[in-house]
């Protein structure tokens, strides 16, 4: 049985950065399989696949989705937004825009940061713009993943509309 054509949509890069658990990045893959996301870049000492952790949260999405790795996270910052690729950082700060009320420019790439240090500054400077998910509980953050899915998800809805 054949797949249905998907629709054309807007690019949706996602761009993880130094994240410790392979677990975590299994969990992208597969948010990158269900938002359709466009390409996964994997920086820093982000794993890659294959890897038994990986495959294990990925269920197979690290074998559809494609993905790159760079050592270096700011020169593939620049080459994305010489290709006119807006660069958006999933962190909560003082001045970042809550997530509701951010309406993305496409094609763009969402930058999320490590477990425990998240985005850096560097990257959150270079940024076109910072946007956070905001909390109502105690804790003041996500899981990497989550807050990566929950960001795609609010991405996705925009993305469709024309």
């Amino acid at each position: 049985m054949r797949r249905p054509m998907l629709p054309q949509r807007k690019p949706l890069y996602l761009v993880a950065v130094n994240i410790r658990s392979l677990y975590n990045v299994g969990a992208l893959f597969r948010n990158g399989d269900a938002f359709g996301v466009t390409r996964l870049y994997l920086c820093g000492y982000t794993g890659t696949p294959p890897r038994h952790e990986i495959a294990k949260t990925a269920l197979g999405a690290e074998r559809t989705v494609p993905w790159e790795h760079h050592r270096r996270t700011l020169p593939l910052l620049r080459k994305l937004r010489a290709e006119g690729i807006r660069i958006v950082a999933l962190e909560r700060t003082r001045g970042s825009t809550p997530l509701p009320d951010y309406r993305p420019k496409f094609p763009v790439a969402l930058v999320v940061g490590n477990e425990v240090t998240g985005v850096s500054p560097a990257v959150q400077r270079f940024a076109d713009d910072v946007v956070g998910i905001p909390m109502f509980g105690q804790k003041e953050s996500l899981n990497v993943a989550v807050a990566a899915g929950v960001a795609l998800y609010a991405f996705n809805l925009r993305r469709r509309k024309k």
